[in-house]
Parts: C-alpha cells; sequence; structure tokens
C-alpha cells in the first residue's frame, strides 16, 4: 500500500474518548498512532460511528474525519 500521509506518526499507546454529541455517552477508545495531522484509534466497533466526530486525547478536544476504517480500527485527520 502506497503511503499518502504528508506527515510521519508516531506509535504510542494513550486511551481517548470520542465525542459524538454533547448529551451522548463518550466511547473509549486507544489511539495507536498519532502526528500533527491525524491519529489511528482502536475501537471496541466502528459500526455506527459517524463520519465527523470529536476525539479527547490529553485533556484536548480534537474534531476529526474518518478518513478509512476497519471493523476496529480507524484512521482519522484532524480538521
Amino acid at each position: 500500500m502506497d503511503e499518502r500521509r504528508q506527515d510521519a506518526r508516531s506509535q504510542v499507546f494513550k486511551s481517548a474518548y470520542i465525542v459524538i454529541a454533547d448529551k451522548a455517552p463518550k466511547l473509549e477508545c486507544a489511539v495507536r498512532n498519532l502526528s500533527e495531522a491525524g491519529a489511528e484509534l482502536e475501537v471496541a466497533t466502528t459500526f455506527g460511528l459517524p463520519q465527523d466526530f470529536d476525539v479527547v486525547i490529553d485533556g484536548a478536544s480534537r474534531r476529526c474525519r474518518s478518513m478509512w476504517r476497519t471493523d476496529t480500527k480507524i484512521g482519522v485527520r484532524f480538521s
């Protein structure tokens, strides 16, 4: 597979939360790799996740868009 990322990602293992809406429960996830432009998130299931959502990593909320997904992983680009 060709690498299309502009920024290299560093491998990490951090806990994070996906926020879909203010009143919806936060979904736990793990950050597997991270750059200034995006991240790879590991979740229990990607079923039902919208294309755009917020992710909270190290207490900072970032808006992101899904670029690819499998059953348990999702690649996001930060907006």
